[in-house]
């Protein structure tokens, strides 16, 4: 049987992540408190942010700002989408 967390992002129960997606203290708490759905809707939004902005994710500047983008993401008001961004068509 699965894990199940209440997750903060959705607000409701859903299925929990298999291990900590994340080193430290905040791949803890996402662990802890973000659903499988809600870490792939992360990554996707991670995508688009590397893609948008052209960022190197080994750049310790990049990924300290995909950090706070994440934070504020799966915990916080969101992640703010670049000005020019056109979403894809689906």
């Amino acid at each position: 049987m699965s894990r199940t967390v209440q997750c903060a992002k959705l607000g409701r129960e859903a299925e929990g992540l298999k291990a900590p997606p994340y080193p430290g203290d905040l791949g803890k708490r996402i662990y802890l408190n973000i659903s499988n759905e809600a870490w792939q809707m992360w990554l996707k939004t991670q995508t688009m942010l590397i893609n948008e902005y052209r960022l190197s994710p080994v750049n310790p500047d990049a990924r300290k700002f995909l950090e706070t983008e994440m934070e504020k993401f799966l915990f916080g008001e969101g992640s703010v989408q670049p000005p020019d961004y056109v979403p894809p068509k689906e």
